[in-house]
């Protein structure tokens, strides 16, 4: 109920750090572009034939299912490739990029659970892909896709993980306890 008098507000604060704003942040740079029109190629069509030549060899991989990530090359490509088989009717819906970095926003199921995500995806100086991190919802669907992948290639995450290491897998890929947890 409005009582008549002005309401004084001020404008919201703008937390120290970057100015989103007026933020004049460059477009992806000529490699990055390079890379992400790969990427998308690659995703759009299922070949994944030119992934080694974008994904660094300093690559991580951060996934929804454990908060630990996955470094390496050869790793990063393998979870990329499998957690692809995964998915269905992937469909990126919404791009940005600037800087070193993009964020694609996707649907897909895991089997009859419809998920939202987004990859967040920084490219190193070359324009090779140096991290990507997957967010995901709903929780069920993170399980599914998690219980997919390591059912594919649980064993081979934990042995690269050893021989990267030793660090073992959380609660989710390469874990045999990893059946109905959520990440």
């Amino acid at each position: 109920m409005s009582t008549g008098t002005k309401s004084s507000h001020s404008e919201p604060s703008i937390p120290s750090g970057r100015d989103i704003l007026n933020d004049t942040t460059a477009p992806l740079d000529s490699a990055a572009r390079t890379t992400l029109r790969k990427w998308l190629a690659m995703i759009a069509s299922g070949d994944f034939g030119d992934l080694d030549s974008v994904i660094a060899a300093e690559a991580v991989y951060h996934s929804p299912v454990e908060w630990h990530p996955y470094p390496g090359h050869d790793l990063v490509c393998l979870l990329v490739r499998t957690a692809a088989g995964v998915f269905e009717d992937f469909k990126y819906e919404r791009q940005m990029a600037g800087g070193d970095s993009a964020m694609l926003e996707f649907s897909a199921h895991v089997g009859d659970i419809q998920m939202k995500g987004a990859h967040l995806i920084r490219f190193n100086s070359d324009g090779g892909i140096m991290d990507i991190d997957l967010i995901a919802r709903p929780a069920t669907g993170v399980v599914a896709l998690g219980n997919g992948v390591g059912d594919k290639i649980g064993p081979q995450i934990k042995a690269a993980l050893t021989a990267a290491g030793g660090r073992k897998p959380d609660v989710g890929y390469g874990t045999s306890d990893r059946k109905g947890l959520a990440p």
